[in-house]
């Protein structure tokens, strides 16, 4: 079976325009086919080839068996460059047109669809990226949990960049899916994010993680390829092992398509 293998990006029903199209070209440069998965615009499972769960709003609570507790945590100073505050600047103002939030950050439409597509993708060996919000969605449809909010996991000389520019500098584990594809063992990635996991789930494999111990990678090793990355590898199109990523989903996809309808 020729032709490129088809790729099922999940998002929100409204919003997410700026990530749905880097992750489409990232995917059609690596030669798939993407096509966008939402609440209102399902799509059926059964012909997908591959599947990237995407970033976005937190995963309500309710999922991983946590609610939300406030805490007193000081903010730490966080030095960014000038072109950092631009390029924040500039996502700031496509997400206030193009992205809207739902009220409280939750969007349990969005969850469902993706707690039962990631469940599909297990247990039918659906290659799959988690991106952000994706890989932590992952870990959670396999029981595992996440911290609500990592701030306790800095100090002043550690503070939690926030930046699309790969400022962050994380480990990742030999041995792994992940090290296999990056093929180093450090690498410098950007962040977005103001959670992350805490307790993997069943079978995952944390393949990454920052020097505080914040986890940066997840994966399941008995599966075809189960990988969740913290970081967003879409907005890095100028890093070769970022698009190694979508890459080794594509080919994993296209191997998939040959062995289901061979």
């Amino acid at each position: 079976m020729t032709g490129r293998p088809l790729i099922g990006v999940t998002g929100p029903n409204k919003g997410g325009f700026i990530a749905w199209i880097m992750t489409a070209m990232a995917i059609r440069r690596c030669g798939g086919k993407p096509v966008r998965v939402t609440p209102a615009r399902p799509y059926d499972e059964r012909l997908l080839d591959g599947i990237v769960i995407g970033g976005g709003s937190d995963v309500e609570p309710i999922h991983y068996d946590e609610f939300w507790q406030q805490e007193e945590v000081e903010k730490t100073g966080e030095r960014n460059s000038l072109l950092d505050w631009l390029v924040v600047f500039f996502l700031s103002v496509f997400r206030a047109i193009f992205a809207l939030r739902l009220r409280g950050g939750y969007d349990q439409d969005r969850d469902a669809l993706e707690k039962r597509v990631a469940k599909f993708a297990i247990y039918n060996n659906i290659p799959t990226l988690g991106i952000c919000r994706g890989a932590q969605l992952m870990n959670i449809v396999l029981g595992g949990t996440l911290h609500m909010d990592i701030r306790h996991f800095y100090n002043e000389d550690t503070s939690n960049i926030r930046s699309l520019l790969p400022r962050k500098s994380i480990t990742v584990t030999p041995g792994t899916l992940l090290h296999a594809i990056l093929k180093t063992e450090f690498c410098r990635v950007n962040a977005l994010h103001d959670q992350s996991i805490n307790e993997p789930g069943r079978g995952i494999t944390v393949s990454a993680a920052e020097p505080t111990g914040v986890v940066q990678a997840i994966e399941k090793p008995d599966h075809p390829f189960f990988l969740g990355v913290q970081w967003h590898p879409e907005y890095m199109p100028q890093s070769a092992p970022q698009r190694h990523l979508f890459h080794s989903l594509v080919s994993a996809s296209r191997r998939a398509r040959r062995e289901q309808r061979a």
